[in-house]
């Protein structure tokens, strides 16, 4: 991307407006918004789903507790997904995870990832419109995560995150911006038994991006962090002992203040006086308010509330086939898609891919091709050993 002003609406896709003045759209603004993007394919190829789906390796971003539940003792991931790549092609966000346990059967793990999306090069010119430079805005997460199996079915995780946005264009209006904020998780899988079958069934909360503000301008104004609350359970049936077909679903809540609307008639002063106070609400009290805040009532409470469900077949716990359906309230974002998505694993990798098919019109994921690729750590020695 080489010129100002398609980066300038790339930036702007990416934040919802923040004080809509028409009735029939009212999204809720935040920062770093690609804190919230699915980042592995495995995920993405099943509506965007991972809070309470069997436990893998792509598990940080998701639900941390369920690392527990895993069987080998160590393992990393990389995934790559391209952003607006109809229209750019520098536009991404590169993600790797990795998990440990200090034994097979140990009832603890800890984790870590890094998140990095880039808005590629961008060019900047000076107040005569001439060539000044090229920045390369920038969001950055590093986190890490301690999981414990609290019962025999049971384990939460605690995460927490360093934050860091730099949309700097080298004047005094922009700076990078530092954040911090924590992830609570839980996760339970049990066994139930349907006709002949032992179906395993998992359940998972998280509530992630739990954190302070972040300012991209020095500290003279200051966003919301994109808190979020996600539940959901799984299903994975054993259709024999080659076939296995599960189902999952989860749903989702940002967090975070719904802003006020504009009213009719209202003069410039009011406006400025209402979006500043929207700004001062502290990011603790944000949370609260976010439950109960929205100009319009119950219904548009439930219009906040994200919805995605998926299913994926497993061919002797090596070839995947996935599909699924995320929704999201037109009034909140219209955020509606399918995703195809399918995988394969060996003793010591795995690889997955996914793809987006939207429903609504200017999802920046349309018709994109996600990857992911993880090693099992044991696998890889093991089959060193053999050689």
């Amino acid at each position: 991307m080489k010129k100002i002003l398609p980066g300038i609406i790339t930036i702007l896709s990416l934040f919802p407006v923040a004080f809509a003045f028409a009735q029939d759209y009212n999204p809720i603004p935040t920062a770093m918004p690609s804190l919230l993007f699915a980042p592995d394919a495995r995920a993405g190829g099943m509506g965007d789903i991972g809070v309470a789906t069997m436990p893998d390796l792509y598990s940080q971003h998701w639900n941390a507790a369920k690392y527990p539940f895993i069987a080998d003792d160590a393992g990393i991931s990389f995934s790559y997904t391209p952003w607006l790549s109809k229209l750019v092609s520098d536009i991404h966000l590169l993600y790797a995870s990795g998990y440990w346990k200090p034994e097979n059967d140990a009832a603890d793990a800890v984790s870590a990832s890094l998140r990095y999306f880039t808005l590629g090069g961008i060019e900047v010119g000076d107040m005569n419109g001439e060539f000044w430079q090229t920045v390369s805005p920038h969001e950055l997460a590093l986190d890490l995560a301690y999981s414990r199996k609290l019962t025999e079915t049971f384990a939460g995780s605690v995460t927490l995150r360093y934050l860091r946005a730099d949309y700097s264009t080298g004047n005094d209006e922009t700076a990078p911006g530092n954040a911090f904020s924590a992830d609570m998780a839980g996760y339970n899988e049990a066994y139930l038994t349907l006709g002949r079958s032992e179906a395993l069934f998992g359940v998972g909360f998280s509530l992630s991006n739990i954190g302070t503000k972040i300012s991209y301008d020095g500290g003279n104004s200051s966003m919301f962090l994109p808190a979020n609350m996600r539940v959901g359970a799984s299903l994975g049936i054993p259709l024999n002992e080659r076939h296995t077909l599960s189902f999952s679903t989860d749903i989702n809540k940002l967090l975070v203040p719904t802003p006020l609307l504009a009213k009719e008639g209202e003069t410039a002063e009011e406006a400025q006086q209402r979006i500043e106070d929207y700004n001062s609400i502290s990011s603790v009290a944000g949370l609260f308010r976010s439950l109960g805040d929205a100009p319009g009532g119950f219904r548009e409470e439930l219009q906040e509330i994200a919805w995605s469900l998926g299913a994926e077949y497993t061919y002797i716990n090596q070839l995947s086939l996935r599909t699924g359906y995320y929704n999201e309230d037109a009034y909140k974002g219209n955020r509606r898609y399918f995703t195809f998505g399918a995988g394969f694993r060996s003793e010591s990798f795995q690889i997955d891919a996914a793809y987006l098919l939207s429903t609504a019109h200017s999802n920046p994921l349309d018709q994109t091709l996600r990857l992911s690729l993880g090693f099992d750590l044991e696998g890889i020695r093991n089959m060193m050993r053999q050689r």
